[in-house]
């Protein structure tokens, strides 16, 4: 994906025209270098099929999902869309995506009306933190790589992420289960509540393998390495822009079984928590060393 096509129009999902009982949409492909789907672009998309059914006066809360087999790039992605239940507060959409006839990803989203309550946030203090301004960009590292056809997939990626610990890419100068990155779309996005959740879920799948595989000592050029999502879950807590700056904080608590987990935060520039994650992910290498827990 290139940035003059633009992340709203890859978060677009268009109304097939069938006439059934669930709602039926499309999501435009997103070519890869490895000729599979990536997960972020269907989680978004299946967010975007989600909430265009939900009720105008409710914002997606909540969404699980579970990747079932691996999609192709280069083909659109149907969405049929399930509305289970439409309550008081609550609205829930059940997502299925398909591909060639096969279900590719299974989702349930759960949407609220702006209720009061009680509320309560632990705020993190940016005090100690660069600000990302001072911190490179991948052009800046590896912009001199633009002519190989894999280095696109991390120079032409609709957001900019800027590393507080060095990228993975190449090496890993810090190994450790923990690290920062600030994270904003490259260009303008001017969209509902629900397209900037939907981009949000699509930016976040960039990175949580990271923290497992920089525990490891293993860069995204590891030799053999391959790398999945199982799972994604994912809670909005606030409003945000992800035309804004926001710190995407990760860990990995475990890893095993050729499975890793990770978490991750969302925190806007006064450190308002504003959305949490956490996705299982496969990860296999030719020969895995000795490594202690």
């Amino acid at each position: 994906m290139t940035a003059s096509q633009g992340l709203l129009d890859m978060l677009t999902v268009i109304d097939s025209g069938a006439r059934t009982r669930e709602d039926i949409l499309i999501g435009p492909p997103l070519p890869t270098p490895h000729g599979r789907s990536f997960g972020g672009q269907v989680l978004g998309q299946a967010i975007a099929a989600a909430g265009s059914t939900a009720p105008r006066d409710r914002e997606i809360h909540s969404m699980h999902g579970y990747f079932l087999r691996p999609g192709d790039a280069d083909a659109s992605m149907t969405f049929e869309v399930d509305r289970l239940h439409d309550g008081r507060s609550f609205s829930t959409r059940r997502v299925q995506a398909y591909q060639h006839g096969e279900a590719r990803m299974s989702m349930i989203a759960s949407f609220q009306t702006d209720d009061p309550g009680l509320e309560h946030q632990e705020r993190l203090d940016l005090s100690g933190i660069p600000d990302p301004e001072s911190l490179p960009t991948v052009w800046d590292k590896y912009g001199h790589l633009s002519g190989n056809g894999r280095a696109s997939w991390v120079l032409d990626r609709p957001f900019d992420f800027r590393y507080v610990e060095s990228d993975i890419i190449l090496q890993v100068a810090e190994r450790t289960s923990r690290q920062r990155v600030w994270m904003r779309s490259r260009e303008a996005f001017d969209a509902s509540p629900l397209l900037n959740a939907a981009a949000l879920a699509f930016g976040s799948d960039y990175l949580l393998l990271e923290p497992v595989a920089r525990r490891h000592g293993l860069p995204w050029a590891t030799p053999g390495m391959r790398a999945a999502s199982l799972d994604h879950a994912m809670w909005f807590h606030r409003p945000f822009r992800v035309d804004e700056w926001l710190l995407y904080e990760l860990d990995s608590p475990t890893s095993q079984g050729g499975r890793g987990l990770a978490r991750g935060r969302f925190y806007d520039r006064d450190g308002v928590h504003v959305a949490t994650v956490a996705q299982e992910s496969m990860m296999r290498l030719p020969a895995i060393p000795q490594q202690d827990a």
